[in-house]
């Protein structure tokens, strides 16, 4: 017999997105150019040539979009504001239009009784800054932190929750490491270096937002892939421990504990004269939440040949998997919040995104089955209740996405939204899965 489980009172039930995937309006109303929009024109480096020109229109279907919102019953809703739109060069007079928007968004959610939490920076830099070397240069640290004043002066007495960064690993690594996200650089120094920046301009706009709001609660969102060693051999438990460092502690230890993990010495050599004396101070500032991005876990060896962590990838065949050829794995979320709650000590988390991409299509009669979301947010959200019961001070849940969006580098092609979005004509179409979800927050439960 299924038992339902119930989350504490006052649980926070939501949805994430974020402004380059949804807006739109690319060059509307006085909005300055990001990386994206000169990255997506960059020939063979977005699937089909996809833009986010258009994405869901959501600068002019914000209303529409919150009214389905509160069909749906969510408690929060995580955003994020468009740099560029707010200060076109990055710095400099604010454009009044582009705060505009967002003063508007804000009064309509909570018209429509949902939180906003506010994400300041989803990877859409503004092209002027990038041209001055972008998250390299450490004056974007501090242009960043006037941005955070400028966006807090006007929402901060309306806006309780604000979130600094997103999954800062992502702007570092995919976009001056590798070369797969905007701005397209490849350079492993580059990479470290913009990684302290990021972090500095975290710590820096914490300063900020608390000035201008005594009661706001601030913290970052960082995305996690636990790490597990294939075999129980020491040299595979060793490349676990790397692996994590790189992907997980480089980016969490500096912000809850105030320095970079002592053992990651491949990543410390770029650093030198970048980190100033203060920086770590700076950076290490009280949080009152982290937000926890989790989508699948890493299986790793020991592999000599790579370099510098010396570490190999192993695919688990026989896995399930998403559209994103992601390994579904929900215990990874339980041993993620238990680790972080035991290591760490946070006072509250957030599972900020959580949620699988499918190859969704329109059926008879108009509707989107998703068993497959289903059964994947039923898993993660009962290894949530798994984590509360261990203790874990976890106080609310956010299924990434709303809406079917342009998924960076694979455009249209990939759906995670709860909404299906018919990008010939902007119809927007709930999913069984938001239906589902819908009675998950009526109930406050989910059944086992």
């Amino acid at each position: 017999m299924n038992q339902d489980l119930t989350f504490p009172e006052g649980f926070v039930w939501g949805t994430a997105t974020s402004a380059y995937q949804i807006e739109g309006a690319w060059d509307k109303d006085g909005k300055g150019l990001s990386i994206w929009d000169q990255f997506v024109r960059l020939p063979g480096r977005i699937a089909h040539g996809h833009t986010g020109d258009a994405a869901c229109d959501h600068y002019h279907r914000y209303r529409e979009d919150v009214a389905l919102m509160k069909a749906l019953g969510l408690k929060a809703y995580r955003f994020s504001v468009s740099w560029p739109r707010v200060l076109p060069n990055g710095r400099g007079p604010a454009n009044p239009l582009g705060l505009d928007f967002y003063d508007r968004l804000v009064d309509e959610l909570l018209h429509a009784g949902i939180e906003p939490f506010l994400t300041l920076y989803h990877w859409d830099l503004p092209l002027a800054l990038q041209e001055r070397e972008g998250w390299a240069n450490r004056d974007t640290a501090y242009f960043f932190a006037d941005y955070a004043a400028v966006v807090a002066g006007r929402l901060a007495d309306r806006v309780t929750f604000w979130i600094t960064h997103n999954e800062p690993w992502v702007m570092s690594w995919l976009g001056y490491g590798w070369g797969e996200h905007a701005p397209g650089l490849r350079d492993m120094r580059l990479a470290v270096t913009a990684s302290h920046h990021l972090l500095l301009s975290h710590g820096l706009a914490v300063q900020v937002l608390r000035d201008r709001n005594r009661d706001a609660q601030v913290g970052i969102t960082l995305d996690f892939n636990p790490v597990y060693p294939q075999t129980p051999s020491p040299e595979d438990q060793a490349a676990a421990q790397r692996a994590d460092g790189f992907r997980n502690r480089w980016f969490l230890e500096p912000v809850v504990v105030g320095s970079y993990p002592p053992d990651m010495g491949a990543l410390h050599a770029p650093l030198d004269g970048v980190v100033r004396p203060g920086d770590m101070a700076l950076i290490f500032q009280k949080l009152d939440f982290l937000g926890v991005n989790y989508y699948t876990r890493s299986v790793v060896r020991h592999d000599p040949t790579e370099n510098p962590l010396q570490v190999g990838h192993v695919r688990v065949e026989g896995s399930e998997r998403t559209a994103m050829d992601w390994e579904i794995f929900p215990q990874g979320l339980y041993d993620l919040l238990v680790r972080l709650h035991r290591d760490y000590r946070i006072p509250a988390l957030y599972v900020t995104e959580n949620g699988a991409a499918f190859p969704d299509s329109l059926g008879s009669g108009g509707t989107i089955n998703d068993p497959q979301r289903i059964a994947y947010l039923k898993a993660h959200l009962l290894q949530s209740h798994r984590a509360l019961q261990a203790g874990v001070p976890l106080r609310g849940y956010f299924v990434w996405t709303l809406l079917d969006n342009f998924e960076w580098t694979h455009g249209y092609t990939k759906r995670f939204g709860l909404v299906y979005v018919d990008f010939t004509n902007q119809r927007r179409i709930p999913k069984a899965s938001a239906h589902w979800y819908a009675k998950v927050i009526a109930a406050n439960a989910v059944s086992e």
